[in-house]
């Protein structure tokens, strides 16, 4: 395989991994004038998830969170979109209407990747198996579903093992089947479409609720792959099965019987049409294409038998006829000991030609993982240049994520989300949540642009691609 890593000359890239990470990076890269190999190993060798050989295919949620500045979600969408995101860009021009959300036609939003992508003249896309780490610059983004015999490598390189955890995927509907006599729509606090209502709501009374909760408990689960046997490995070193930001429904519901009614079943914001009352638990349903004859079951990443699946869910009220176009299902996760083996730049500690970004770095969250990919490329090209490298201030939401992962504690190191709480703290932090979070967000995009300014000829504004 590594006769396969050429380098063409002194302002070549590899890039491995097609995905949102790999595809930013190597778009950054490439406007920046330098030549970029991106490496894709679908569909040549499948994932297990995956379903199509399009770029940047989204597996489990459509969502890439929250619109709203005043949201974690939302603030890093607002830094990718100054710093000229790709992806972000792809993702607004396929987005659905689901209120405050960015959720996007899953095609489509791939379909727009994978085109810009293959017709961008410094990008030669090569659809194989990357089995190696390339001895000369590359950025590493396979994801958590890498390889088994790239992630040897990589442990291999890093000469310690990989950690392990389980990602979930949630069912899709068909949205004909969906019995709206009893469904409804409606965004919380009428938030988003007030005429009509960005989501499918299925209420709940308190016995349907615990009928549910209890039938979820005791329904039969998909047992391990093969692939995924690795886990063990973790568990023996005190690590958690299931990554606790996207764990399983049936899990939630062993946890308590209430979980699910303060989690994804939440009825917060919401009341039902017919008869005026906030119901005991609601399952809320987000369109998933621009057609808007798909819906997906938010929060309800599972891995219940597809049987079970029929069973259970068909238990909620305007569900009992539905169709499901998607199961749910479970997935390995791959990522490495970042804070014992990455720098802020998304440099390797050991080989400062040598980049990570996305999943494998710790990084969870779709824009999370397009944001390091993009700072990744940036870094990468400022590398070839001679350019002084990008760390972003732990104040903005990119530099939180990058802090996190490059300095937890690696005895306890778990993925995280853009969230406010790994933001340092006001000096003086108003009371108030919303005020709090509001003086967040001035003080992230005031150090960006403290950032930029201090970059020779601006860091984050990219050369124009010759054509």
């Amino acid at each position: 395989m590594a006769s396969h890593f050429r380098r063409k000359h002194a302002k070549h890239l590899i890039v491995i991994g097609g995905g949102l990470a790999g595809a930013e990076a190597a778009w950054q890269a490439a406007i920046r004038g330098v030549e970029a190999t991106l490496y894709e190993m679908r569909p040549i060798v499948a994932t297990g998830a995956h379903t199509t050989a399009l770029l940047a295919e989204l597996v489990c949620s459509n969502s890439l969170g929250s619109k709203l500045i005043d949201r974690a979600s939302g603030l890093l969408q607002t830094e990718a979109r100054q710093m000229g995101s790709l992806l972000l860009q792809c993702a607004e021009k396929s987005a659905l209407p689901t209120g405050s959300a960015l959720a996007v036609d899953r095609t489509a939003f791939a379909e727009q990747v994978t085109h810009q992508i293959e017709n961008h003249p410094r990008i030669q896309i090569v659809r194989q198996e990357a089995t190696t780490i390339p001895q000369q610059l590359v950025i590493i983004a396979s994801g958590p579903l890498t390889s088994p015999r790239l992630a040897d490598s990589i442990r291999r390189f890093t000469g310690r093992q990989h950690l392990f955890f389980f990602d979930a995927i949630s069912p899709i509907v068909s949205a004909e089947t969906i019995d709206m006599s009893i469904a409804f729509r409606a965004s919380r606090y009428e938030r988003g479409d007030h005429t009509q209502g960005d989501y499918i709501n299925c209420p709940l009374t308190d016995e349907e609720y615990t009928n549910f909760v209890e039938a979820l408990r005791t329904a039969d689960r998909n047992p391990l792959r093969a692939f995924e046997s690795t886990i063990t490995e973790g568990v023996r070193a005190g690590i958690s099965e299931h990554f606790e930001g996207c764990l399983p429904i049936e899990i939630l519901a062993s946890r308590h019987p209430a979980t699910l009614a303060y989690g994804p079943m939440r009825p917060v914001g919401l009341r039902d049409p017919k008869t005026g009352k906030r119901p005991a638990a609601v399952v809320q349903l987000r369109q998933d294409n621009q057609a808007g004859n798909l819906y997906n079951l938010v929060g309800f990443q599972t891995n219940l038998t597809y049987a079970e699946q029929q069973r259970v869910f068909r238990m909620i009220p305007g569900l009992e006829k539905a169709e499901f176009t998607r199961f749910g299902s479970m997935h390995r996760n791959t990522f490495i000991a970042s804070p014992l083996l990455l720098s802020p730049t998304l440099q390797s500690r050991q080989r400062p030609d040598l980049f990570l970004a996305g999943q494998i770095t710790g990084v969870e969250g779709y824009m999370g993982n397009i944001a390091t990919g993009l700072l990744a490329g940036i870094n990468a090209a400022h590398l070839i240049e001679g350019k002084p490298l990008l760390t972003f201030p732990p104040t903005t939401m990119l530099g939180a994520l990058c802090h996190y992962v490059c300095s937890a504690d690696p005895d306890h190191f778990q993925p995280m989300k853009a969230n406010f709480g790994i933001l340092p703290q006001l000096d003086s932090p108003p009371q108030n949540k919303n005020e709090r979070y509001n003086q967040y967000v001035q003080r992230a995009l005031r150090d960006l642009k403290k950032l930029n300014q201090s970059h020779p000829a601006g860091a984050l504004e990219p050369l124009a691609p010759e054509r």
